[in-house]
């Protein structure tokens, strides 16, 4: 550039980063193995032609061997070559092909792509690939190179809980660490977005224990749960004596909060009038005035305040002090994160459930090993359409191991029914009224109900019934 000649727009570093764009690959994550089930969230980035097989390279392999790596950011880290019995040394190759991967089977076991058996395939973002009975993998997007964490990032074992229990290796688990992380540092008040289930409580857990406040007990309550004519009181505390006689003096939430973070669930069932009382308090100086009182008192709270509703559902100026608003991602955005979520919770219930984990847990040199997990389990889970989450994850989970006739845990009836994917039989369709029309003509007989209205089992019947409030069969078909 000459010498006094202004500077290039292009060279401005708000500039470059306008029109830096991460190359993203198609990755294969390994959601289920039959031999190496410690590996799961492991993945296989297929940015060029790849081969898929046991063990190290060979000198007849048809492609470079693929080397599974741990993804974290700022960071892929190799891992040892697959090791599973049923896994062929040349397996499969697998290439990019029109944004998803190319895979062609070159081993005996059947290779199935969003349940379709092929032999050359594309799989696409979000489907499930199985290797039959061997292993089972999601696709996803990643960048080619993971951009670091902005700060300090947790520590903790790859596919565990991080220290606030937060389980996910995936992208938006790790996008919603550093954002709980940015906003724990500074002293402004946060609101989590989030549906019924996703981990809500667990961020706020989060902002709390990594803010200069957690020395301090956290202090939570559930909006929906303060009485309409008691909000102030359960707020602010009242005096000694008011509004009886021998009512004993109360801090209220903010009182007991001071120096600390209050979380306030479902913050959206508060009534209006109550979150006009709440600008006050949210402002710089925390000032609020205890039910009785004249004087005014400050808290030096911080409130991390949580909803499953729309915006629309908090006043306009309450809104506008929360400086920080985070959405905390349900299953649906991170389902590479299922299996990962699902062997944390089989964990806990069998440190628990003594029964439980001698039953369907193995046993390595006489310590708990890992559950005893069908494949086609974690395959539904991985395309069941989540409403509840982590919650709704939690329930199947318990209703696999409540209705197992075996010492595994797999997709029975009762589980089958609670499905919601493109297994699930199409019982979604079925209206009320057709329902009801179902039973005017061959009453409540189970059997033939389930069969004429062309549902799988007795189990999705019954799901029906209840999702639509009609009364529940009685007796035998007669």
């Amino acid at each position: 550039m000459p010498e006094g000649s202004p500077a290039s727009e292009e060279e401005l570093p708000w500039e470059r980063d306008r029109k830096r764009v991460a190359p993203r690959v198609p990755h294969l994550v390994l959601a289920w193995s039959l031999d190496e089930p410690e590996r799961l969230g492991e993945s296989i980035a297929v940015d060029r032609r790849l081969t898929v097989g046991r063990g190290g390279p060979l000198a007849d392999d048809p492609a470079p061997r693929a080397v599974p790596v741990r993804f974290r950011p700022g960071e892929v880290r190799p891992c040892d070559p697959i090791d599973c019995s049923r896994i062929a040394r040349v397996h499969l190759t697998a290439e990019p092909k029109d944004g998803g991967i190319r895979l062609r089977s070159l081993a005996r076991a059947e290779l199935r792509i969003d349940g379709r058996t092929e032999t050359d395939g594309i799989a696409r973002e979000g489907d499930v690939v199985e290797l039959h009975n061997a292993a089972v993998f999601l696709v996803v997007s990643r960048p080619k190179t993971p951009a670091p964490f902005r700060g300090d990032p947790p520590v903790f074992s790859f596919g565990s809980a991080d220290p606030f229990g937060i389980v996910g290796e995936s992208e938006a688990a790790w996008a919603l660490r550093e954002s709980l992380a940015f906003a724990a540092g500074t002293s402004r008040h946060v609101l989590l977005f989030g549906e019924s289930g996703a981990g809500k409580e667990l961020a706020a857990r989060a902002l709390h224990g990594l803010s200069n406040r957690a020395r301090r007990p956290l202090v939570s309550r559930s909006a929906a749960t303060l009485p309409a004519s008691l909000v102030d009181a359960e707020l602010f505390g009242n005096a000694k004596n008011y509004p009886n006689a021998g009512m004993p003096e109360r801090p209220g939430l903010l009182g007991e909060a001071d120096g600390s973070t209050l979380f306030l669930d479902e913050i959206g069932e508060l009534p209006e009038s109550s979150q006009t009382h709440l600008l006050r308090v949210l402002d710089g100086g925390g000032e609020y005035t205890r039910l009785g009182e004249s004087q005014s008192r400050a808290s030096a709270f911080r409130l991390v305040a949580a909803t499953n509703r729309d915006e629309s559902a908090l006043k306009h100026d309450v809104l506008a002090r929360f400086t920080h608003r985070i959405t905390v991602p349900g299953l649906a955005n991170r389902r590479e994160d299922v299996p990962l979520v699902l062997r944390a919770l089989l964990a806990r219930i069998a440190a628990e459930n003594p029964s439980i984990a001698s039953r369907f847990f193995e046993r390595r040199r006489g310590v708990l090993a890992e559950a005893k997990i069908a494949p086609s389990f974690v395959v539904r889970l991985l395309r069941h359409r989540f409403s509840h989450h982590v919650r709704e994850l939690d329930r199947l989970t318990w209703l696999a191991i409540g209705s197992a006739e075996d010492d595994y845990i797999g997709v029975t009836e009762a589980v089958d029914a609670e499905l919601d994917d493109a297994d699930s039989g199409g019982h979604a369709e079925i209206t009320k009224d057709a329902l009801e029309k179902a039973i005017a003509e061959l009453g409540h007989r189970p059997t033939q109900l389930t069969k004429a209205l062309g549902l799988k089992n007795r189990y999705v019947l019954h799901r029906l019934l209840k999702k639509h409030g009609l009364s529940e069969p009685r007796g035998g078909d007669g």
